[in-house]
């Protein structure tokens, strides 16, 4: 959704927000009508927002009735995570795989640059939000690197469940670290032109949740 000045981004975006920052409740069915009067805004944009983020897998439209924001289920989560799977470890073919030196290198100092930020994010405070961004950067490295428009739609489908999945288990004590240490290990493999180990321990990474029974 790239038309900032819509009223369907604005509507978008400020929904997205309170979906992220849980000010809606995923126990509550939404009216449209209501939600539109409450934004200002008539029914025609809400519903194409409501579209876009029914598309990208925030929300579940229930026709006539209005919408409820997606929960997060083992078997969502497990789909998802495989979903990763395929696309991601197929990037890490691609990558050590290239022959162009200079794209790859650039790959390698983008990751060390995520990892600067999720160490820097450790030593903070508060290191929920600014982690997991770097987190998802990190991934989304890897996925941008294949250069492949349907790669891209799938990742972006996968974003909320992706969010859920990773809030959930940074919330574990200890996990953020152990993250930031598979994503360290992996760029090495990685670094080295090392496909199977690269791959092997990125897909024990995304798998981990799983592991880890958050739901």
């Amino acid at each position: 959704m790239n038309d900032t000045g819509s009223l369907q981004y604005q509507a978008y975006h400020t929904i997205k927000e309170q979906i992220l920052s849980k000010a809606l409740d995923s126990e509550i069915l939404y009216s449209e009508t209501r939600l539109a009067k409450e934004l200002g805004i008539s029914r025609t944009p809400l519903r194409e927002a409501l579209q876009y983020l029914s598309q990208e897998g925030y929300i579940t439209i229930i026709p006539s009735r209005g919408f409820k924001i997606r929960r997060l289920d083992r078997e969502t989560m497990r789909e998802s995570i495989e979903a990763r799977c395929a696309i991601e470890g197929f990037c890490v073919h691609l990558a050590v795989q290239c022959q162009d030196e200079e794209r790859y290198q650039k790959l390698l100092a983008d990751m060390k640059e995520s990892l600067r930020l999720q160490k820097a994010a450790l030593a903070s405070g508060s290191f929920s939000t600014s982690f997991t961004e770097a987190d998802h950067q990190f991934h989304l490295l890897l996925v941008h690197f294949a250069q492949n428009s349907e790669f891209e739609h799938l990742f972006q489908r996968l974003l909320y469940t992706i969010h859920l999945t990773t809030s959930n288990a940074l919330a574990i004590t200890g996990r953020a670290q152990k993250t930031y240490e598979e994503h360290l290990e992996f760029y090495r493999h990685l670094e080295n032109r090392d496909s199977l180990q690269a791959y092997q321990t990125l897909i024990a990474h995304l798998m981990m949740p799983l592991k880890l029974n958050l739901i």
